[in-house]
């Protein structure tokens, strides 16, 4: 059964791969003209976002490990974050198929139960440090506003404003999930939907035991693990800064910015938080598009005009972290296919492997 779900994932983020690709609005000439213009600095950021996997999977690591004593190979779990993360960008609703495969697996390893709870923390840890990474774009914008005399008008402080709201609202509402855990609240929300209501309540109390213990075990970290659940956190919202190394590379390779030395670096590094945070809170709010089909594009194009730049250079950024998004999926993908293999634990709860039949 799981083999059959493992081919339908894989066949169906291929398909996803196809389509985006054939739907990019460039030709293939210019697609090529971004590439020689970017230089060996494209394989730079390929291996950067190489790094930001294995800081995703610390993070992950750091979570099991507060949750079980099982001890889970890292190459293992690093295959696993990739995957997820690609299945994640390829299926329709997005945050479906990631999340589904990276339970399965990790059941081979540890109960259903702890690996349920360790993913489900692992996404809230991962969409918790985008609300404070949208947090620090906010006090970022104001910073680059006053240094470089930028005028914020009332459109841009009421957008501020409820830009901080939304993330102020969001940390609070994980805060209380972490705190008492949030599967069964979520459960039910969803007896609560006309449609869903018969078939909710069945599931709640067919499996409300279990739930109740996968909340248990997500308040566990927040409650009893302060110290597993800051440096989860940190991995995560660290990551988020490491990631806009990559639009600063593009911005140093178009040109942007006067001067040199610590003073361009600070104006790029700065212009790069602003427009990965902008882009990432419009992409994650269209979420549901797989590959988040042209909502990276269009918020990249708008957040670099918002500080000034032309939109060519928003259109090439777009390019360039789609196609490294590509490539990384593609990876993502292949994993599922290679070296599968099946847990086997010993006496003293260790994880061997052997290959799978």
């Amino acid at each position: 059964m799981w083999k059959k779900i493992n081919n339908i994932l894989f066949f169906v983020g291929i398909a996803a791969i196809i389509v985006m690709f054939y739907s990019l609005d460039v030709s293939f000439d210019k697609i090529m003209d971004y590439i020689h213009q970017m230089g060996y600095w494209f394989a730079v950021i390929i291996l950067l976002w190489g790094l930001l996997y294995v800081m995703n999977t610390f993070a992950w690591k750091v979570i099991i490990s507060s949750g079980s004593s099982r001890r889970i190979p890292f190459h293992k779990l690093l295959e696993l974050t990739v995957t997820g993360f690609a299945l994640n960008y390829t299926t329709p609703g997005g945050l479906m198929g990631g999340e589904a495969y990276r339970i399965m697996e990790l059941s081979r390893y540890v109960s259903t139960t702890q690996a349920t709870s360790s993913v489900v923390l692992f996404s809230m840890m991962h969409v918790f440090s985008h609300f404070w990474f949208w947090i620090t774009g906010i006090a970022a914008y104001i910073i680059y506003a006053i240094v470089y005399g930028v005028e914020i008008n009332v459109h841009i402080l009421l957008i501020l404003l409820l830009s901080l709201m939304f993330c102020s609202g969001g940390i609070y509402l994980f805060l209380k999930g972490y705190r008492n855990g949030m599967i069964l609240k979520l459960m039910r929300l969803i007896c609560g939907i006309p449609g869903l209501r018969r078939r909710g309540k069945r599931l709640t109390a067919r499996y409300k035991e279990k739930i109740e213990k996968i909340d248990s075990q997500i308040a566990a970290l927040h409650n009893s693990n302060r110290k597993d659940f800051m440096r989860s956190f940190l991995l995560e919202y660290f990551g988020r800064m490491l990631q806009c190394l990559e639009i600063m590379v593009i911005l140093h390779l178009s040109g942007v910015g006067d001067g040199e030395g610590v003073g361009r670096f600070m104006y790029l590094y700065l212009c790069s938080l602003l427009i990965l945070a902008f882009t990432s809170l419009f992409a994650n709010l269209l979420g549901f598009l797989p590959l988040q089909l042209g909502g990276r594009e269009g918020g990249f194009v708008m957040s670099v005009t918002q500080i000034g730049l032309t939109a060519d250079i928003g259109l090439f950024i777009s390019m360039i972290c789609r196609l490294r998004e590509l490539c990384w999926t593609t990876i993502g993908l292949l994993f599922m296919k290679i070296c599968r293999k099946e847990a086997v634990f010993t006496e003293a709860g260790e994880v061997r492997e052997s290959e799978s039949e």
